[in-house]
């Protein structure tokens, strides 16, 4: 709904012209100045279907008593019901005027201002009174999917996906996008579908009503998971006093051990704080790991039902659709501290050991690659022929790529990768890898094919774990570390003092929308949201970081997914190496993720960014994506210029969004927009 801004109060002179010009009937005056009062009497009088009625020009109309108009109308008790909305408007504005002289002068300035902003309110609430009243057309409002498109991941097979289909080399749901992956429509609740339990009880608590998953396959998943999962009536419970999760807890104390740390507890200590976990079953590993401030980043391929990505994103935790069958991983080189794969279905020893060339790729020197599988037990393997055979060519890529095999235990091995430059130039000809050349892009990997070459030591960002500052002092970068990335000191300080500021003011902004409705006492203030309110949050144009750096400093609990499109300077290494999560994304395609991802979706400048794109990718193409990737009872910040964010507010009225502009105090070019995604339960076609 659209609401002008006003500026000022009124005065006695312009009051005494608005009179004037009330009372002189078949005029057709324009006045040079224009009030709020007379653009309320404009909306109430003027009929903008009526081809004798008044328009209004520069905030003035003619003709608004106009006995002929009243007459063609032939209801005076329309006529009737508009009067009294005028009187009670003159009322409204006399009795608050009269409130002020009665106060005392002694601090008439601040009475003075707080006058002028009740004055702009309620012209704003009358403005929208006005515009109901005289019917204006709203904008259509997008349409719902059909139903069986309730977890519909664009850019994927799904929906109906033949489980037979695939390329020549027998991948299913590749990642395929293209101009026949865009929706024009909404997608729908699944039925019964509830509001996430807040964290930290929704991260071991789910709904199964929320996930596309039966319980037939839950029981048929595996002993391991069905130990750590309990199917009740209505809920998933991830149980923390569960056999699963003890074996979750020594499993990863067994591999803290074979790293040579006391306890899982060191890791942060040992330079580790980021780990990719590769098919991470349901997160139970990133779940307990999350306690001891280390994020891992579930990946795993496009599933039609059972999701480990969507079940694992729906207890709250780090997860993106993701594969390594035929393309990199949407993020740079020497980006991980840690890459785990645990019964991950990957086929490590096919094509050459490029999988694991790939690993080697986002691996930090000294990270470390833990791979459990049964072709890992040696003893086992030798009466495997096949199996034997596959871990010949596991282990020998690994030799080849000069990585040291610390420990091996039972099903598991633990591989660190070299922190010698000169390992690199010693690779054995002939075994199949060699190294990128110089002009080789490997910061800026964005599903590229799958190469058999290494980045070697070309990356500026080569720094071993062990040599770089621990969590969470990583956060903080210093002048020496932003000379890599080409960034001023100036501009990072700056850049994490304006987002300390704009947290702080969300905060502010959000506490009295999620409070509107609670009881208290007059001159009381609206309780602050709780720092759990969010459990994760996607920065849609992360920049350098610094939205995720101010949550966390003023003491949210929420994880970022940091953003980088691909149309802005690329600041994702520089997010990365603060021990941050990203991904490169290009806006106009759909973000690898199942729908109702997300508590809070940010955009700083991402209207103005994506206004510049290719004509095919539209902003509204931007907000039905959003609308897809948040939860229901979720919000929107978005901060751009003002035109684009008056635009943005009627995309936002499309989507049946709750929208509010809110000015920034200390810049008149750009303002907030602020939605929240309605739970909508009756979906009209």
């Amino acid at each position: 709904m659209s609401r002008p801004l006003h500026r000022g109060g009124f005065a006695g002179k312009t009051q005494s012209k608005q009179r004037e010009a009330l009372d002189r009937n078949n005029s057709s005056h324009k006045s040079s100045v224009s009030s709020p009062l007379t653009f309320v009497i404009n909306s109430i009088f003027c009929d903008n279907s009526s081809p004798n009625s008044s328009k209004i020009v520069d905030g003035s109309a003619s003709d608004l008593f106009n006995s002929g108009v009243f007459r063609s109308r032939g209801n005076w008790g329309v006529v009737f019901v508009k009067i009294g909305l005028v009187s009670v408007v003159f009322l409204a504005l006399f009795g608050s005027l009269w409130w002020t002289i009665l106060i005392t002068t002694s601090s008439r300035g601040q009475i003075i201002k707080g006058y002028r902003r009740l004055q702009q309110q309620l012209v704003t609430e009358f403005a929208d009174i006005a515009e109901l009243s005289v019917g204006s057309a709203r904008l259509k409002e997008v349409e719902f999917c059909a139903q069986e498109f309730e977890n519909l991941v664009p850019c994927f097979f799904n929906v109906s996906g033949d489980l037979g289909s695939g390329d020549s080399d027998g991948n299913l749901y590749e990642r395929q996008c293209g101009q026949g992956w865009k929706q024009n429509c909404l997608v729908p609740l699944p039925a019964n579908y509830k509001i996430p339990l807040r964290w930290p009880t929704g991260r071991d608590v789910i709904w199964v009503s929320n996930v596309k998953i039966t319980a037939q396959q839950v029981l048929s998943s595996g002993s391991l998971t069905k130990r750590m999962m309990m199917l009740e009536e209505d809920q998933i419970s991830f149980r923390s006093d569960s056999l699963m999760f003890d074996g979750i807890e020594d499993y990863s104390h067994q591999i803290a051990e074979m790293i040579g740390l006391r306890s899982e507890s060191s890791f942060i200590q040992a330079g580790i704080r980021t780990v990719l976990d590769i098919g991470c079953g349901y997160g139970s590993l990133g779940a307990h790991l999350f306690s001891k401030q280390l994020l891992t980043m579930c990946i795993a391929s496009y599933e039609d039902s059972g999701s480990q990505v969507q079940l694992t994103l729906e207890r709250g935790l780090p997860a993106m659709i993701a594969s390594f069958n035929l393309k990199q991983l949407p993020y740079p080189s020497v980006s991980f501290d840690m890459v785990h794969c645990a019964w991950c279905g990957i086929d490590w020893d096919q094509k050459d050991g490029a999988f694991l060339v790939e690993v080697d790729r986002v691996l930090r020197p000294g990270g470390y690659f833990v791979w459990t599988s049964p072709i890992t037990n040696t003893r086992k393997s030798l009466r495997n022929k096949e199996n034997q055979k596959k871990w010949s060519i596991v282990s020998n890529v690994a030799r080849n790529m000069c990585w040291e095999m610390l420990s091996q235990q039972d099903e598991t091995v633990v591989w660190r990768k070299t922190s010698r430059k000169d390992c690199y130039a010693s690779m054995k000809p002939g075994s199949g890898i060699s190294i990128c050349s110089k002009k080789h892009d490997i910061e800026s990997s964005y599903y590229r094919s799958l190469e058999l070459c290494s980045g070697g030591t070309h990356s500026r960002r080569w720094i071993p774990i062990k040599e770089r500052r621990t969590w969470p002092s990583r956060a903080n970068l210093n002048m020496s570390e932003l000379d890599i990335y080409g960034v001023q000191v100036e501009d990072f300080v700056d850049d994490s003092m304006s987002w300390k500021s704009a947290v702080r003011n969300y905060w502010s902004l959000l506490s009295p929308l999620i409070f509107s409705d609670h009881p208290k006492r007059p001159g009381d203030e609206d309780p602050s949201p709780p720092p759990n309110m969010l459990r994760n949050v996607l920065d849609m144009n992360a920049h350098f970081g610094g939205f995720n750096s101010a949550l966390l400093e003023a003491g949210k609990t929420a994880w970022v997914m940091n953003v980088v499109p691909t149309s802005a300077p690329n600041y994702l290494p520089l997010i990365l190496d603060r021990g941050f999560f990203g991904v490169l994304h290009d806006w106009c395609e759909a973000f690898p993720t199942y729908p109702r991802t997300y508590d809070m979706v940010h955009g700083e400048g991402l209207l103005s960014l994506q206004t510049g794109q290719r004509p095919s990718c539209t902003l509204l193409d931007l907000f039905i994506e959003i609308d897809r990737i948040l939860r229901p009872e979720g919000w929107v910040i978005l901060r751009d210029t003002t035109p684009l964010i008056e635009t943005a507010r009627s995309l936002g009225a499309r989507l049946r969004w709750d929208v509010r502009i809110v000015e920034i105090e200390t810049n008149s070019i750009e303002k907030l927009l602020i939605c929240q995604k309605p739970l909508l339960r009756k979906q009209l076609k």
